[in-house]
């Protein structure tokens, strides 16, 4: 399917002049219209400041390789000021109705559409830039690496023992509580690893106690897991990477504690404990009881119109969310476990409040640190810029391309209840299966979850093939698709984040299954060897070209077998296109006017081969593959 060049605006710099606006500022934003669309008469943004229209009229500003450029300034009312852009045909003055088509996040439109896709300007304070320039690494403390004092450390009351190279053992209860002893000393000595890989952010999963191997089920929210090594090892770990030049994120539970934790133990024995009110205690019955996760007892559900609660936990300078901030333990910020139910339970929706007291409550305890929200569904609603800088959230990018990119093998696999299961695990929907999608699908899925959120949450919402949560990508991965899977994860607007064995081409059939623990002496392995390059090579790349990081990005291209897209900045552009397994000789054509008039490109990475032809500029790639150019940035008129 060919496409033409289309009227195209976003939050990137080069249509904005600040993505740090402040209530009152006027703000100047451009539109940038390709010299093949019809004339236009007239170019209006539409604001909707407190939910009434204001219209600002655009004015032309000049024209720059094959694109006119329009600009408007509009002043900032809200915290979240929602603007699009409408444009007037020059046909409106021929005596016929006029002919109005609309730009908002979503596209291009000829009719009117809904405000939740318009664009955003955000007063909210914003995310640190590092953010931005990170590519995530998830680790599993218990699975990833041993110290040298982990075999002094006797193993839990609950835990099952396991070696470091025993099978992975994913039946109930062996499933929570098979404890290969993982600590964060072991991180520390793996640094260089990472570091040499190119990761930038180290994102761990619950440090502190609990009953379980994942530690989700916390006992303690303000010490560090004794069997992880203690407060010293995590303060070790956080020198270590930042001296590297890394940062460190944790994971919170603010849904729930574990049933051992010592708010749940006291609101247990005294009814009339302040820690009561932490919890949903029905006062109706003889015996405790209580709301908990999805109705799992050793998860009680935290009540979060408890003021108290809100002051232990999350408001203010002494609160747990601060106490790993500051000093000794320094921590860059936290990821939300559950943040989509967080305060939520059937009429009750307090999530809003939590989410602006936690980021309230980070900024003035350590300004440059991120808060990033797990919501395994549609997040939109809640990504509204108020609060969380971005989500690890799977519609928007991992689940539409392992429905492009997967084949699936239906190996056999054991599950939590102990049956032998063929059909792939894909997210716990009941659907049979992996389904079926193509590249034009993954490319509107992309564009639908993107389209209700600010450009720069689009930035920090995690892009992961797969997490601890989920199979990994490879076991169900087209032959030749995890290249472009890894290419694409680097390249589309949003946080690269690899769980930890990505880079050793683990798999596994399900979200414990994939849990496997990190096979360091098969580092020499060629299939390892060649993993490893791969990611080093497009970490590289990311991290070396910032329109890769921050760069504005249009479509160019979309079919049911590949996509071409393009990220631009100023300084230079990146034109990436990938193909999947549908297709093994692959031509595209982009035509004129799609891309900037000219012919300068610098291939970077990948075979596709590129050729300007009388049509356009021709794209020619084999079997299922990703490639990358740099060509020129773009010339904003009157800059």
């Amino acid at each position: 399917m060919r496409h033409s060049a289309l009227p195209h605006h976003d939050g990137s710099g080069l249509y904005v002049s600040t993505q740090t606006p402040k209530l009152g500022e006027r703000v100047t934003v451009r539109l940038r219209v390709p010299g093949s669309y019809p004339k236009l008469n007239k170019v209006i943004v539409r604001s909707n400041p407190d939910h009434e229209p204001h219209w600002d009229t655009a004015w032309r500003v000049g024209s720059a390789q094959g694109w006119d450029w329009w600009q408007a300034e509009i002043t900032v009312v809200n915290p979240r000021h929602r603007y699009r852009w409408m444009l007037v045909h020059d046909d409106a003055n021929s005596g016929t109705s006029p002919h109005i088509a609309w730009v908002n996040q979503a596209g291009l439109h000829a009719g009117e559409v809904l405000d939740t896709a318009d664009f955003s300007l955000i007063t909210q304070a914003p995310p640190p830039e590092w953010l931005t320039t990170s590519v995530m690494y998830q680790i599993f403390p218990d699975r990833f690496s041993p110290s040298s004092a982990q075999p002094e450390r006797a193993a839990p009351a609950w835990a099952q023992p396991a070696q470091w190279d025993d099978p992975v053992d994913p039946v109930m209860p062996a499933r929570v509580q098979q404890f290969y002893g993982g600590d964060l000393d072991g991180i520390t000595d793996r640094l260089e690893h990472l570091q040499d890989l190119g990761i930038s952010t180290i994102y761990l999963t619950p440090f502190f106690p609990g009953a379980s191997n994942h530690r989700y089920d916390a006992s303690s929210f303000t010490t560090v897991d004794p069997h992880l090594g203690g407060e010293e090892s995590l303060v070790r770990l956080v020198e270590s990477a930042h001296h590297l030049g890394m940062k460190v994120i944790g994971d919170l539970t603010t849904n729930h504690s574990g049933d051992r934790h010592e708010w749940f133990q006291r609101a247990l024995e005294d009814p009339d404990s302040p820690e009561r009110s932490f919890y949903y205690f029905s006062e109706t019955s003889s015996e405790p009881d209580y709301e908990s996760w999805l109705g799992t007892s050793t998860l009680p559900k935290f009540n979060w119109a408890s003021q108290a609660l809100r002051e232990a936990f999350i408001e203010g300078p002494h609160c747990v969310v601060a106490k790993w901030l500051k000093p000794p333990f320094n921590l860059d910020g936290w990821r939300i476990d559950v943040a989509n139910m967080t305060g939520r339970l059937r009429d009750i929706d307090l999530n809003t409040e939590v989410r602006t007291i936690l980021r309230r409550t980070m900024q003035e305890v350590k300004p440059d640190s991120v808060l990033l929200a797990e919501s395994t569904n549609d997040a939109t609603a809640d990504l509204t810029g108020d609060a969380w800088h971005g989500a690890m959230t799977y519609p928007c990018f991992t689940r539409p391309l392992w429905s492009w990119l997967s084949a699936p093998s239906h190996i056999p696999y054991c599950t939590a209840e102990g049956a032998e299961e063929t059909i792939p695990w894909f997210f716990g929907q009941p659907s049979g299966g992996i389904p079926a999608g193509t590249a034009q699908d993954f490319a509107a899925a992309v564009d639908r979850f993107s389209a209700p959120i600010p450009w720069r949450v689009r930035l920090g919402d995690m892009h992961a093939l797969n997490t601890h949560d989920t199979a990994r990508f490879a076991q169900n991965a087209a032959p030749g698709t995890v290249p472009v899977a890894v290419a694409l994860q680097m390249t589309l607007p949003g946080l690269p984040t690899l769980f930890a064995g990505d880079e050793f081409a683990l798999t596994g059939a399900d979200g414990e299954l994939s849990r496997t623990p990190l096979p360091w002496q098969r580092l020499d392995d060629p299939e390892v060897r060649e993993r490893i390059r791969l990611y080093r090579e497009l970490i590289a790349l990311r991290q070396n070209h910032q329109a890769l990081q921050s760069g504005s990005m249009r479509w160019l291209h979309r079919d049911e077998n590949s996509i071409a897209f393009i990220r631009e900045s100023s300084e230079e552009s990146v034109l990436i296109f990938a193909s999947g397994p549908g297709s093994q000789d692959h031509t595209v054509v982009l035509p004129h006017g799609v891309l900037s008039e000219t012919q300068s490109h610098e291939r970077l990475w990948g075979t596709a081969e590129l050729a300007f032809t009388e049509d356009g500029l021709g794209i020619q790639a084999s079997g299922p593959s990703c490639s990358l150019w740099s060509v020129p940035g773009v010339v904003v008129p009157g800059q």
